[in-house]
């Protein structure tokens, strides 16, 4: 005789009380089990139908002694899960510091495509948003600054900005951190970083003191994305002396500022960033994560640090399975990109949209990075719909097989004039030398001193205008959009697909994230269920997006 596996499962598990039933009866088939698993805001019994038999879930009703069962339906209790919000999925101090209803952050993507609109509805849906301010000037950051805070309030909810390293455009980087003190902006997420510099360092310990009462203050919270363990090591780590007294010696920070700084990381917000969109070194989350997480209790345990210090996660995080999993990583919070680019609310074109609302899993590619070209550093970017791809990879092997762009054979460099270019390299130039001119002329210095370096401006200038071109949605240019995505893509669209959610014109950020959210708790409480012993039917581990309130 074969035994029924159910109670194989659950047979080491005691009674621990009695449930009497109350307006529902336990859930024991798949269908009514499936509908007791979503009732995540509830606290829910598991009990099983005979002191032998099936393993379910009841609510409501109540937990009692022997004696007073009263003729009342009753069932041997094995455990109580208590209610489960998407609000505590995360580190409770995470929502408390940053004075947050939801452990929830909606990333920067560069050009502004993370727009100003974006940042104000996740403040006032109680969650974080990054403004994205790589790649655009001081004026045009500087109106974001006021539009986000015209909006909010100057004691409004939580909002902050990006800081994007910039090694070809140091004044760049400095001219925005000074701009960022200057008008109270008061979180930065800091991409791209591999080491420290003054300016990183500056942001972070600013405004930094001592309470009456012992506790240390820090004005600024510095969020740095990361994806290596060493690098990780330098932000959760006191700022090296030499940068501390050089920001002291340039007037960056004061002498208390620097003293405090010794006992302090630079970064309490650590976000972990997985195979994502755009720079990414293409890690699996489930291997990169616990290594950090390992570095951060090494380093905490080292400096002797009694604050807190989160790490989140990012990169991969697309549908509620994925988020329920770093969650279950250890994840302080979790931070979301190419999902949110896809939004009403991005400043990607309407063209680019329902491309990134095509792409499938294997629909996209590495390809080399305007701002580190010259370095090879790679971005992940959409393939289908589009060439750039291709096209600015085979700009980077001509960069490195040529010296100038008078050396390119004349066929090559008429071709890329005519498909990619769509003019001449001395138009392109041109354009080069009027942007320089005003952003950085240290670079024109440069290209006139090194022909090489002239070429890489040239090719950039196809890497910098493709991004733009996507963003207007210029449609001669469509096969030229570059498009920043990571597999994530695919995989909500394919887990949105027949919801409300699946036309781009009904895809709000809030709606992506509370649905993410609400659906990560329903798969944690089925894993808990599971552990239970309840036989949680796989269907349970699904959540079908729906309009939230």
């Amino acid at each position: 005789m074969i035994e029924d596996p159910q109670v194989i499962r659950s047979a080491g598990l005691q009674p621990i009380g009695i449930w009497r039933s109350g307006p529902w009866l336990p859930a024991f088939t798949s269908t009514d089990l499936r509908e007791a698993v979503s009732c995540v805001r509830e606290p829910v019994h598991v009990v099983r139908e005979t002191p032998e038999g099936r393993v379910g879930v009841s609510r409501g009703g109540a937990v009692l002694r022997e004696d007073q069962v009263n003729g009342v339906p009753t069932f041997p209790l094995l455990g109580t899960l208590p209610a489960l919000y998407p609000e505590w999925l995360g580190d409770r101090s995470f929502v408390e510091v940053h004075g947050l209803r939801f452990p929830y952050v909606a990333g920067a993507m560069a050009n502004g495509i993370h727009t100003t609109r974006l940042t104000i509805a996740m403040a006032k849906a109680g969650m974080m948003g990054f403004f994205g301010a790589a790649g655009l000037g001081l004026h045009r950051i500087e109106q974001a600054i006021d539009e986000i805070s015209a909006a909010l309030g100057t004691d409004g909810p939580t909002w902050g900005c990006n800081l994007i390293h910039a090694p070809n455009q140091p004044r760049l980087e400095s001219d925005t951190v000074e701009l960022y003190l200057k008008r109270g902006v008061r979180r930065a997420e800091a991409a791209a970083y591999m080491g420290l510099n003054p300016m990183v360092v500056r942001f972070a310990y600013s405004g930094v003191k001592r309470l009456p009462d012992g506790r240390v203050d820090r004005k600024n919270h510095l969020f740095a994305k990361i994806s290596r363990p060493e690098v990780a090591a330098r932000f959760l780590s006191p700022a090296p002396a030499e940068i501390l007294d050089t920001c002291v010696r340039n007037g960056w920070l004061t002498r208390d500022e620097a003293e405090l700084a010794r006992s302090l990381p630079v970064a309490e917000d650590i976000t972990v960033e997985a195979d994502s969109g755009g720079h990414t070194d293409n890690q699996p989350l489930v291997a990169l994560f616990p290594v950090i997480l390992g570095v951060r209790d090494e380093l905490a345990a080292k400096y002797g640090y009694h604050r807190p210090i989160r790490v989140g996660a990012a990169g991969g995080l697309s549908t509620p399975e994925s988020v329920a999993a770093a969650f279950a990583l250890g994840a302080a919070y979790v931070l979301t990109g190419s999902v949110n680019q896809s939004c009403i609310e991005s400043g990607l074109s309407d063209e680019g949209k329902k491309m990134l609302a095509q792409a499938d899993l294997p629909d996209v590619v590495m390809t080399p990075a305007a701002d580190m070209f010259e370095l090879g550093v790679q971005v992940q970017v959409l393939k289908r719909g589009t060439m750039f791809g291709v096209r600015a990879q085979r700009l980077y092997d001509l960069y490195v097989a040529h010296d100038s762009i008078e050396s390119l054979p004349g066929d090559v460099r008429a071709r890329i004039e005519r498909e990619l270019f769509q003019m001449s390299c001395d138009e392109v130039w041109a354009g080069c030398e009027r942007f320089f001119a005003e952003r950085d002329p240290a670079e024109l210095e440069r290209a006139a001193r090194e022909p090489k370096h002239k070429m890489a401006l040239i090719f950039r200038w196809y890497l910098g205008m493709s991004s733009k071109w996507a963003i207007a949605g210029d449609p001669k240019r469509r096969a030229d959009y570059q498009i920043w995505c990571g597999p994530a893509m695919g995989a909500f669209n394919r887990w949105v697909k027949g919801s409300f959610l699946e036309d781009p014109a009904r895809r709000t950020a809030v709606q992506v994230a509370r649905n993410l959210l609400e659906g990560a708790a329903v798969v944690t409480r089925a894993q808990q269920l599971r552990t239970y012993g309840v036989p949680v039917p796989s269907a349970a581990f699904h959540f079908t997006p729906r309009p939230l309130a």
